[in-house]
């Protein structure tokens, strides 16, 4: 079957070939145009004989452009983070088996690859720079690859996840109805391309729609690295480009509300946020809501080709993430592990981790349908403890609790075979405010909506936020809670001692 993304495209590009496709932050490319460039740069990578191409650049539109040809041209293509540490790159590199990089970073790329890169002519790359690498062997993809997408999940090296064409193509035509999705929708890409849930929600579901994909550079959306934040820097972008939609994590959407709550103007032209990568609050959702935002939480994961349910207009449900998209087959096991079908991956690569045989994917977290059909997370099954009462307790209940204050940027909460439960928070400075004091406020405010079993007892403050680059945070804004334990356990086991 050919691409439905590839099909679309050029329909829209027939019947509307003016129509932007891709906004950029000084140019733009409409429907007629980005086919042309798809096909050309597509019939390039071809010839160059590519075995596996990888993509190294900030967003943009050539980000777009070489993406789409990769897809058209069946190569496997590589985003590569470009929040990733030189480690976890060099590792996605030669894990990958990838021969020829683009990139907007050829100094980086080539000092990462200790001057090896030989360039390669590519002329419908636009400004990205294309060199081959030398590859000892060619990587053993699984059947079907079209795209790998690293993540860095819990442990050191990022796994590379295998993904097929028809299995992001199904997700991307379930979100463009769950969504919504039509020609007259401006979505603003908030995240990383490199990101998989931006990826196919930023890109492969507007050119469904015949929509614009406003791609502008991380920089100018508020990014900085891997978690620093512009909020005001965001809203301007979606001003400017009058946004219609776009994809958050909790982070973001947390520093929107806040900044909404100062007095900062809402875009007016704004119709469906999804948010997800992370657990969200219910009541960052409500203070969305009160603010006038149409915010909408979701769940996905890679393995799943990313999103697996989501809350949408007319059907959307505070508490849950939302009705599993139309191609998704979900069951449970025993213990409320949920097993997702439909759309999954095709293994990691160079590991035997794959989907059953059956075709679904076991996902580690939990939960369960409720009678009208909506999912709702209770937590990761590994994650789960039990405390020496005999409670299970899911720690991420906890911790959107606790980081619904505004004091509290981050937490993390462990409780495993004790009799209260301790929590050690990252907090937020805020001007003016006395901050012990705060936090003690924002716990005993956080535990008036839990149950005794899961409230906390004592906190104690982190040496240093959790962040990406200090190994204590997934590049999807998970805790790594073996690190982060790892790093104060000998405090919290004080503290329980202090405290008996």
């Amino acid at each position: 079957m050919s691409s439905l993304v590839m099909q679309a495209l050029a329909r829209h590009a027939e019947a509307r070939p003016a129509a932007i496709a891709l906004q950029g932050p000084a140019t733009s490319v409409n429907y007629a145009e980005l086919h042309a460039r798809v096909q050309q740069l597509a019939t390039e990578l071809r010839a160059g004989n590519i075995r596996t191409l990888g993509l190294l650049a900030d967003n943009g539109i050539n980000w777009a452009v070489a993406d789409l040809a990769a897809l058209a041209a069946g190569i496997p293509c590589v985003p590569l983070p470009p929040f990733f540490s030189p480690q976890q790159l060099l590792h996605a590199i030669r894990n990958s088996g990838m021969d020829v990089v683009l990139t907007d970073q050829p100094q980086r790329a080539n000092e990462l690859l200790g001057g090896q890169g030989r360039p390669l002519a590519l002329q419908s790359a636009g400004s990205l720079t294309a060199l081959r690498l030398p590859v000892a062997g060619a990587a053993a993809l699984p059947a079907h690859t079209a795209k790998i997408t690293y993540t860095s999940g819990t442990t050191g090296q990022p796994k590379g996840v295998c993904l097929s064409r028809q299995a992001m193509e199904t997700v991307a035509q379930s979100l463009h109805q769950a969504s919504a999705a039509n020609e007259a929708d401006r979505h603003l890409c908030l995240l990383p391309l490199s990101t998989l849930l931006e990826n196919v929600g930023g890109i492969y579901v507007p050119l469904l729609a015949g929509a614009t994909s406003c791609v502008l550079p991380l920089a100018q959306v508020g990014l900085q690295g891997a978690t620093g934040l512009d909020v005001a820097v965001m809203v301007t972008a979606m001003h400017t480009q009058r946004a219609s939609s776009a994809i958050m994590v909790p982070q973001l959407l947390h520093a929107l509300v806040a900044a909404l709550g100062m007095g900062v103007k809402a875009p007016a032209t704004l119709r469906f946020i999804a948010v997800g990568g992370a657990p969200v609050s219910e009541r960052l959702l409500q203070a969305a809501q009160q603010c006038g935002l149409p915010v909408y939480e979701g769940y996905g994961l890679s393995e799943c080709a990313s999103v697996v349910a989501v809350n949408a207009p007319g059907e959307s449900r505070p508490g849950s993430v939302g009705k599993p998209l139309p191609h998704v087959k979900l069951r449970f096991a025993a213990d409320g592990e949920i097993f997702v079908g439909g759309a999954v991956f095709e293994g990691y690569l160079g590991l035997d981790e794959k989907p059953g045989s059956d075709g679904y994917w076991a996902t580690g977290d939990t939960g369960y349908l409720d009678d009208d059909g909506y999912l709702h997370l209770t937590g990761r099954k590994k994650n789960m403890f039990i405390t020496s009462f005999g409670r299970n307790v899911a720690p991420e209940w906890v911790e959107r609790e606790l980081t619904i204050q505004p004091v509290i940027a981050n937490a993390a909460v462990f409780g495993e075979a004790r009799p209260w439960n301790v929590a050690l928070i990252v907090p937020r400075e805020l001007p003016g405010v006395d901050r012990d004091s705060a936090i003690a406020a924002a716990v005993a405010a956080a535990n008036r909506s839990l149950p005794d079993y899961a409230q906390v007892r004592h906190w104690l403050l982190a040496d240093e936020p959790f962040t990406v680059h200090n190994g204590l945070l997934t590049s999807n804004g998970r805790l790594r809670r073996a690190a982060i334990w790892e790093r104060y356990e000998t405090a919290v086991n004080q503290l329980y001692g202090e405290q008996a």
